[in-house]
């Protein structure tokens, strides 16, 4: 790997926390343990989290990534991704017979429960998403019939519900904390009975990551994100500097940067969104070569979640 031609760079400011969060550690390990335990190949159903180089390398040791069920041999090992899926999934897998292990980020699950305990009390479900994301998909298969899809401030100003009075929303756990805060207005205006869940669904990764990232950009002349183009919290980095007015740009590794966005630049914030290897980061700054490197933490993390009883080591 060579440096990136750039000239001089005085600083990168490095926000912390950044990489990998507790849910994508554990979604990882669950699929390396399978590995190691059951042997080759073990199938995940669709990217066992939202990074190539974390697919790449499991696919070289022997996984099969898949779309839909339907993919997989009868009585196969496939593990759910980290996003989790809908009922409907489950009942799948369970009518082929299939060795399912669940590596779902338990914040997910959370996001799930309530869905249930909400449609139960006969309440409809907004909830604050992107569609086509794999975790929305997944939350509103829990209650179609009683959860409508939020995606921005433009939804919430139009959306309707059967009984004004029996309503909530819940949230997908990789959004931009001030964006939700915004569409969350809209919908508390306009529907003052509005209930939430009892503790944020924006998971704390998230939120660790875009304070990190907002305490750096404002210091620097560019922004650059690790991170894959489908990883939604690793978009959502991007263009919260991007709305704070400091360029910046999602790069997947050290071989995205394009030397002219440095041109002029003397301070870079680095960042890697919650799916993408600490790796990727050292190879970014060992090519930048800069004549300091100084982390700003604005938070620790010593949340870690247990690997499932089906991978767990006896």
């Amino acid at each position: 790997m060579s440096p990136v031609p750039i000239g001089p760079l005085d600083t990168v400011l490095l926000a912390a926390p950044r990489s990998f969060c507790a849910g994508v550690e554990r979604a990882v390990g669950i699929v390396e343990h399978a590995l190691a335990q059951r042997g080759r190949p073990v199938y995940v159903r669709k990217q066992i989290v939202h990074n190539a180089h974390v697919v790449a390398d499991l696919e070289a040791r022997g996984t099969v990534f898949v779309d839909e069920l339907a993919e997989v041999p009868a009585g196969a090992t496939v593990v759910f991704s980290a996003h989790g899926v809908s009922p409907a999934v489950r009942s799948e897998a369970a009518r082929r017979g299939l060795d399912v292990i669940d590596a779902t980020c338990p914040l997910v699950t959370k996001v799930h429960t309530e869905a249930r305990r909400f449609a139960a009390r006969g309440d409809t479900v907004l909830l604050v998403g992107h569609a086509g994301h794999e975790e929305v998909e997944g939350t509103l298969g829990e209650a179609p019939e009683r959860t409508i899809l939020v995606q921005d401030v433009a939804d919430a100003r139009t959306v309707e519900v059967p009984d004004p009075e029996r309503v909530c929303y819940l949230t997908q756990t990789t959004l931009a904390v001030d964006e939700t805060e915004e569409i969350l207005a809209v919908l508390r205006e306009r529907f003052p009975a509005l209930r939430g869940p009892g503790s944020d669904d924006i998971c704390y990764a998230t939120t660790n990551r875009q304070e990190a990232l907002s305490s750096v950009a404002e210091d620097a002349d560019l922004v650059l994100v690790v991170g894959s183009a489908n990883s939604s919290n690793s978009v959502r980095l991007v263009e919260l500097a991007r709305r704070g007015g400091t360029p910046a740009h999602l790069i997947d590794d050290v071989s995205g940067i394009r030397p002219e966005w440095l041109d002029g630049v003397r301070v870079v914030g680095l960042t890697a969104g919650a799916s993408a290897p600490p790796w990727l980061v050292d190879e970014v700054i060992a090519a930048l070569a800069p004549a300091e490197v100084v982390q700003r933490e604005t938070a620790t993390e010593t949340i870690h979640f247990t690997l499932p009883l089906a991978v767990r080591p006896s």
